[in-house]
């Protein structure tokens, strides 16, 4: 078996097993588990990690375990791209402060489970694991490595609304964000700490203007999302260009590579 079809092969059995569990469990054990800890966001946590082991098993079956965390992309450095992605960002906080109000009955476990949690483990999984192996350790181009992940990050934000229009927009909002934050990744030196802070200060800025209720939003809302997701490119082209270091995502890359990672 070629390495390409082992790496495929392990990494879509591991994301399946953990997936399905999520998608049949995820409620039910974190209501287990906050009957534990009281904590509705420990809870939520411990449930994140549990659900996520057979993705930790995967990475060490497919890798020496002194680089599980450069299997998953979390060896890197935090603190140029946490400033990169706050100045990125900053006209989704400018531009929420000027046209929302503040949201006052937020509470620091609703930030945890759906800034903190929903930026860090939704990256570490749906980017870092199933986008970055197949990616990263196969000759696969970035369309077809994206594509099912994509779809699949999309599809579990459906829960949000019932309207069909609505759903519509919600899968494309989500889609497109899943290649934009592959796509940050890999750019930034496989530094999946670039996409989560991205993610994080996103899903915040949103969070305590009360900008929306689902991932769709309404006109001023994908106006500055729109201005904020112009800077993350344009950023990451320029900061490339700067340090004279060529773009990974090109039309050689796109649907297959060449050379072997």
């Amino acid at each position: 078996m070629t390495s390409t079809g082992r790496v495929l092969i392990v990494t879509g059995l591991a994301f399946t097993i953990y997936f399905v569990l999520n998608e049949a469990f995820f409620h039910s054990l974190r209501a287990a588990v906050t009957n534990w800890v009281h904590y509705v966001s420990l809870a939520h946590t411990i449930t994140y990690l549990i659900l996520g082991i057979p993705l930790f098993m995967a990475s060490l079956l497919m890798h020496e375990p002194s680089t599980f965390f450069y299997s998953i992309g979390l060896h890197q450095h935090l603190k140029k791209v946490l400033f990169a992605a706050f100045i990125f960002t900053a006209p989704m906080l400018i531009g929420y402060a000027i046209f929302f109000d503040f949201n006052t009955s937020i509470s620091t476990e609703q930030i945890i489970i759906g800034a903190v949690c929903a930026a860090f483990f939704e990256e570490l999984y749906f980017r870092g694991f199933l986008f970055g192996h197949i990616y990263r350790f196969t000759n696969i181009g970035f369309i077809p490595s994206i594509l099912i992940g994509a779809m699949l990050f999309a599809s579990v934000h459906l829960y949000q609304s019932q309207d069909l229009t609505t759903l519509i927009g919600i899968f494309l909002t989500t889609f497109l964000g899943a290649i934009l934050f592959a796509w940050v990744f890999i750019e930034w030196a496989e530094n999946l700490w670039m996409p989560i802070f991205l993610h994080f200060f996103m899903n915040l800025f949103w969070m305590l203007f009360s900008v929306g209720d689902n991932a769709l939003g309404g006109l001023y809302a994908n106006i500055f999302r729109g201005i904020t997701i112009a800077f993350i490119i344009t950023g990451t082209i320029i900061y490339k260009k700067k340090n004279k270091i060529p773009l990974e995502i090109t039309k050689n890359t796109l649907l297959m590579k060449t050379k072997m990672p």
